[in-house]
Formats: C-alpha cells, structure tokens, sequence
C-alpha cells in the first residue's frame, strides 16, 4: 500500500496557479530522451495550460506567457523548440527599478492637484465662448469636488472666489446661477447627506 504523500512534503511549484498535475507533467517532459516526442508533449502542456487559465487570452501575446511560464516551471531545464526567444533567468529574476511617488499638491487638498491644473490650462484660453463654457464646467467641478468631502452646503460666491483666486483672477463666473444646487449634485453623484438628528422631546412635567 502507497504511502500518501503531502503537498508539504513535495518539491515547491515556480508558479502554483497551474497546480499539480501541470507541474509533474512538466517534470515528466524535461526526461523525455527523443526531441520530437518531448517538443509534442510540450506543445500539449502548452494547451492545458491555456486551457486551466482562460483568463490569460485577454493578456496580449499569451501564447507567448504560456511558454515563458512553462521555462519557469522546469526551472530552464527543458530543452524544447519554443516559437519564442527562450528566456533569461537573470532578467526574470532582475528587481524593477523603484517607481519615484508624484510630488504634485494641490493648494486646496478637497479641489485635488488635476483640477486645479485644469483651472491653469482653461486659464489661457484666449476663445471667449469657450473660455466662459470651461468656466461654467470648473466651476461646477469644484462644488462638486468640495462636497464630497464636505457633505454640506456651501456657499456659491465661496466657489466663485476660489474659482478666481485659483485661474489668477483669469476665470470669472459671471452668472452664479450657472452653478448647480447642492442637491442636484449630491443626487447626481450619489453622494449621501446625514439624515439629521430628531430632536428628542422632553417629557412635560406635570403640574
């Protein structure tokens, strides 16, 4: 009777997502002594393997992932014809480099840096239509930015200055009735108020 054998006790797999059974299949290849069998039993590998990872067809040239993934699982040691250039180890296992973190603030965190960078570039548009269009829609922008983080009312002459302060005095909002409720815009955005607090009633002491 065979003894049972633990995955614990088994040698670790490079890539666990294919299991078991591809990884011994693999294994088994990488001792196959005629090269014609050993390249077909790579290429039927290579079908299991897109077949247990569907997902991988919607990453561009996934074939070519495919045999890639298959070198790793034999740790480079299978000698097959790949449609593809073999892989280095040295490149696959090389630490890429550290992405640098974006420095950008904004002046007005709740604004956020991209729209106060609108708010630049719509400032030198010298279009007078489309100047008072861009105003009209920053505007907008910026009470509906400042009320999702503040959940409240605010005031539309206070959008109207930072507007202004922001475009250096470029972008003036002529008509503040341009400027959408607060309401329709926590509706339209889905953002939600705090139901306010009921007042409790005191008991009427009696007399």
């Amino acid at each position: 009777m065979n003894a049972l054998s633990y995955n614990t006790e088994r040698p670790q797999m490079h890539i666990p997502e294919y299991g078991r059974n591809v990884q011994n299949m693999i294994d088994y290849a990488k001792k196959i002594e005629s090269r014609e069998e050993r390249n077909r039993a790579a290429r039927a590998i290579i079908d299991v393997m897109g077949q247990l990872n569907p997902h991988l067809r919607d990453v561009e040239d996934y074939t070519h992932k495919l045999w890639t993934h298959l070198f790793i699982m034999s740790d480079f040691e299978i000698d097959v014809d790949s449609p593809y250039p073999i892989p280095e180890p040295e490149k696959l296992r090389e630490r890429p480099e550290d992405m640098s973190y974006p420095k950008n603030s904004a002046k007005y965190g709740h604004f956020g840096y991209y729209t106060e960078e609108m708010i630049r570039t719509a400032s030198q548009v010298k279009d007078e239509e489309e100047k008072t269009y861009l105003t009209e829609t920053l505007a907008n922008l910026l009470k509906k930015n400042y009320l999702t983080f503040h959940t409240e009312n605010v005031e539309n002459g206070a959008i109207i200055q930072h507007l202004k302060e922001l475009s250096k005095g470029e972008l003036r909002l002529q008509h503040p009735e341009k400027l959408k409720s607060t309401k329709q815009i926590l509706k339209q955005y889905g953002i939600t108020t705090p139901a306010p607090k009921k007042k409790r009633k005191g008991k009427k002491r009696r007399k």
